[in-house]
C-alpha cells in the first residue's frame, strides 16, 4: 500500500514538474516572440523607406530601360534589350563615357597626393594647427554651386585670378572654360580645391593613430623626419590610401554638378559626363527608357571598378 501511494505522488510530482517546466517555455516563447515584434516594429519604418527610395527605384529603373517611356507620358511599351543595344552602339554615349574616366583618372592622382602632403605638414607639429585644419577643410563645406561660382570668376578670361597670374608669368592668358583644351582641367582644379579636405581629414586621422613611441624610438636611431615618413608613415597608411582611393573613384565617376554649373549646361564633346548624358537623355530628349538602359550600363561599369578593386586589395592583403 505504501509503495503504491509512493509511486502515485511521484508520478504526481513528475506531472506537475513537467507542467510546470512546459508553461516556462511557453511564456519564454512568448516573450521572444514579442521581442521579435517590439523589434520588427522599431525596423518597420527603416524597411519601409529602404523599400520605397531604394528598392522600388531600382526595380522601376530595369523595367524602365526595357520600355520606350517618356518624359511626356507617352509610349511604355516593351522594347526588349533595344534600349542596350542602342546604348552600346552609341559614340556620344562612349565619349561621356571616356569623359568621366579621363575625369576620374586626372582628379584622383592630385586629390590623394595632396591630401596626404596637406595631412602630413600638420600631423609633424605645423603652427597653428586648428587654422590649417579648418582651412584645408572649409573649401567641402560649400555647396557645388557656389564652389561653381567661385572658380568660374578665377578662371574669368578678361578678369580672373588665373589669367593674371598667368600674364605676372609672362604667359598668354587662358579662355579656360571656353577652350575645349582646358575646360575638363578646369574642372579638375575646382574639384581639387573643393574636396581634397576631406581626403585630408582621412589622412590625418590614420596618421594619428600610428603610436609616437615607433617616432621616437627612430629617432633614437638616427632617423630623420624623412626616413620616418617614408619607413613609419608611409607603410601604415596603406588601408587609409586604399580606402580614399576606393572613395574617390565612385566620387569623380558621378560627376555632373560642378561641371555642368561651370560650364553653364553647356555640353561639349571634352566635358560631357555619362551622368550629364544620362540627364539629357531623360530629361532634354524625354528619353525616360533609354535613360535608364544609359543608367544601368554605367552601374555596370561601376560594379566592375568595385569588384576589381576589392580583388586587388585582398590580393596585397595575402601577400
Amino acid at each position: 500500500m505504501t509503495t503504491s501511494t509512493t509511486a502515485s505522488g511521484a508520478a504526481t510530482r513528475t506531472i506537475v514538474t513537467g507542467a510546470a517546466s512546459s508553461g516556462i517555455r511557453v511564456r519564454r516563447a512568448g516573450s521572444r516572440n514579442r521581442e521579435q515584434l517590439v523589434s520588427w516594429a522599431f525596423l518597420a519604418p527603416f524597411l519601409v523607406a529602404f523599400a520605397l527610395f531604394l528598392i522600388w527605384p531600382i526595380v522601376h529603373g530595369i523595367y524602365l530601360s526595357f520600355t520606350d517611356q517618356s518624359l511626356t507620358g507617352a509610349g511604355g511599351g516593351f522594347v526588349g534589350f533595344a534600349n542596350y543595344g542602342e546604348a552600346l552602339t552609341d559614340p556620344v554615349m562612349w565619349q561621356s563615357m571616356w569623359n568621366t574616366v579621363w575625369f576620374t583618372l586626372l582628379s584622383t592622382v592630385p586629390l590623394v597626393v595632396i591630401a596626404l602632403l596637406m595631412a602630413a605638414l600638420v600631423d609633424r607639429g605645423l603652427p597653428g594647427q586648428w587654422l590649417w585644419r579648418l582651412s584645408f577643410f572649409m573649401p567641402y563645406l560649400l555647396a557645388s554651386t557656389v564652389i561653381s561660382q567661385i572658380w568660374v570668376w578665377i578662371f574669368n578670361p578678361q578678369i580672373g585670378a588665373a589669367n593674371n597670374i598667368l600674364k605676372a608669368l609672362g604667359l598668354e592668358p587662358l579662355a579656360w572654360l571656353q577652350n575645349p583644351d582646358t575646360n575638363m582641367l578646369s574642372i579638375v582644379i575646382a574639384t581639387v580645391w573643393w574636396t581634397v579636405g576631406f581626403n585630408f581629414l582621412l589622412y590625418l586621422a590614420a596618421m594619428q593613430n600610428i603610436p609616437s613611441q615607433q617616432y621616437e624610438a627612430a629617432s633614437l636611431d638616427g632617423a630623420g623626419p624623412w626616413r620616418q615618413f617614408w619607413s613609419i608613415t608611409l607603410p601604415q597608411l596603406g588601408p587609409a590610401t586604399v580606402l580614399i582611393l576606393i572613395l574617390q573613384i565612385l566620387a569623380s565617376l558621378k560627376l555632373f554638378d560642378q561641371a555642368y554649373q561651370m560650364l553653364g549646361g553647356v555640353a561639349s564633346d571634352t566635358t560631357r559626363s555619362i551622368v550629364q548624358y544620362i540627364y539629357e537623355a531623360g530629361f532634354v530628349n524625354y528619353r525616360f527608357g533609354y535613360s535608364a538602359a544609359i543608367s544601368y550600363v554605367f552601374f555596370a561599369l561601376i560594379v566592375i571598378i568595385g569588384v576589381a578593386q576589392a580583388l586587388v586589395s585582398r590580393r596585397r592583403k595575402e601577400l
